[in-house]
């Protein structure tokens, strides 16, 4: 009786490629999707705890628009403090 004992991998080279390159982009905008957490959470929570008792307020009238607002907020104030700048490149250094 033989034993093929055969040991796969998990994962091909193209699908750890794309888990490498979402942890890069991760790692680089970090700080902008923790932005948009706390902005996410912090309007959940206005939502939740404020509100608008009429329904008539167009943000915070429903949990989406205000957690949809509040991450907006959140990642463009958090993204004052992004230190990751692009480089120019040649072509925006002669005009």
């Amino acid at each position: 009786m033989e034993n093929s004992c055969s040991i796969t991998m998990p994962w091909n080279k193209l699908q750890l490629q794309n888990i490498f390159n979402m942890l890069a982009f991760i790692k680089k905008h970090r700080l902008i999707l923790i932005g948009i957490i706390i902005g996410a959470t912090a309007g959940y929570l206005y939502w939740r705890n404020i509100g608008c008792a009429s329904g008539t307020c167009l943000i915070t009238s429903k949990p989406l628009n205000a957690t949809a607002y509040g991450a907006l907020l959140g990642g463009l104030t958090f993204s004052i403090f992004n230190t990751n700048k692009t480089k120019p490149t040649q072509h925006d250094k002669h005009h």
